[in-house]
């Protein structure tokens, strides 16, 4: 697969991306017709068949189970299992083939199944089909009179220019992003001519049939966690960045925060210099042989994720209450109780409604809990414990 720079820090590939959109789109009035047909049928009958299944397969050799953690799970598994391990629950992942994350977990004589991470209760959320879509949220979230970015969803180029004409105001960037995907696969931001739009309508589409533009948000990137309709966890995600000192050059500050232990992996990385950089830097107008200002922040990309060079502080603690409230009213109009939301806001001590530019960007119904688990600044929150107090309270340590 060749790298996509869009893609990081996990790759993905494209053709398949894209397909499985379209293949949602076409599979779901057979799935609405299943799930009308089976409505009645609960959760645990639906595990008395799967585990049969899972075991079958590797009676045949066509599948096979893991009994721990390896290089190959995601940081969000590994968190989540190493509190099963902590609590004596027993948990052992399926394999089939490249299909993997699915999951047994036993405790005390009770066993779930769960694919990703586990949900409680004997129904789905409804909001589950539509919380990752990002064109359906804004709109029902707007409705709701949750804060979100204005702006809409586009099939063409003509709809595309036709809503960044709509947004564009003096000073008012917009963003594109596939309509379905996270981590920030193929987003551009700072976008202000209609020569960048379709550029940037050109890379969401790669993955994407429809792309959301919508005006650029101002503030920093957050995530909050929410288990149970309770918000357990909030964390700053920053772009690869440094402070100036009015002293160093840019590249020397870069270096030096390079020699960040924490930077060496293998969860953090280091700040590195390519063509996006340069770009940002051009845009920013700065080179890596002037003196930033004191104080002055200088990014080094677009993107907050951590394989990029990007850091994360947890700030739960310092979070306002009108905050907490609003991301608890978006746990409850989804009704579902698990969801990781993204939102932006420039001051996350003061409340949202004292800002104009501050709005949710995103859910996640299969949240990337380990943001928690593993900052680089601010104090840990055991985001899987609150999670395996929900769905197997027997194994709670007090």
């Amino acid at each position: 697969m060749k790298h996509c720079k869009d893609c990081e820090p996990a790759q993905e590939i494209h053709a398949i991306a894209y397909l499985s959109v379209v293949l949602g789109w076409i599979d779901q009035p057979f799935f609405n017709l299943m799930e009308h047909l089976f409505k009645h049928t609960s959760e645990e009958l639906a595990d008395k068949i799967t585990l049969p299944f899972f075991n079958l397969m590797v009676y045949l050799r066509l599948g096979r189970f893991s009994f721990a953690p390896d290089e190959h799970d995601t940081w969000r598994t590994k968190c989540f299992w190493e509190e099963a391990m902590r609590r004596g629950v027993k948990m052992k992942e399926f394999h089939l083939g490249p299909i993997k994350d699915g999951f047994v977990a036993e405790y005390g004589g009770k066993t779930i199944i769960f694919d990703g991470l586990p949900r409680p209760g004997l129904k789905e959320s409804p909001a589950l089909k539509w919380m990752d879509n990002k064109g359906i949220m804004k709109e029902k979230f707007k409705k709701e009179g949750l804060p979100v970015a204005e702006g809409a969803v586009a099939w063409n180029k003509s709809q595309a220019l036709s809503i960044f004409s709509h947004l564009q105001k003096p000073k008012n960037s917009v963003i594109t992003k596939p309509n379905l995907g996270s981590r920030s696969r193929h987003t551009m931001i700072h976008i202000n001519t209609k020569e960048d739009l379709i550029i940037g309508f050109e890379k969401a589409k790669k993955l994407s049939p429809l792309v959301v533009i919508e005006e650029e948000l101002r503030g920093y990137l957050f995530r909050g966690t929410l288990i149970g309709g309770k918000l357990r966890g909030v964390v700053k995600r920053d772009q690869p960045e440094v402070v100036g000192d009015g002293i160093h050059t840019l590249r020397e500050l870069m270096e030096e925060e390079n020699k960040r232990l924490e930077r060496k992996g293998p969860i953090f990385h280091k700040i590195i210099i390519d063509k996006e950089t340069e770009i940002e830097l051009k845009r920013e107008n700065i080179t890596m042989d002037d003196i930033p200002t004191k104080d002055r922040i200088v990014t080094f990309s677009q993107k907050t994720s951590r394989g990029c060079g990007g850091t994360t502080t947890e700030v739960t603690e310092i979070t306002h209450p009108e905050n907490v409230k609003m991301l608890e009213h978006v746990a409850s109009f989804l009704n579902d109780p698990l969801v990781g939301v993204d939102f932006i806001m420039e001051d996350i001590t003061k409340s949202w409604k004292e800002e104009q530019h501050c709005g949710i960007i995103e859910c996640n119904s299969l949240p990337f809990i380990d943001l928690h688990h593993y900052p680089l600044f601010g104090k840990r929150k055991n985001i899987a414990g609150f999670l395996w107090d929900l769905v197997m309270p027997e194994s709670k340590i007090n």
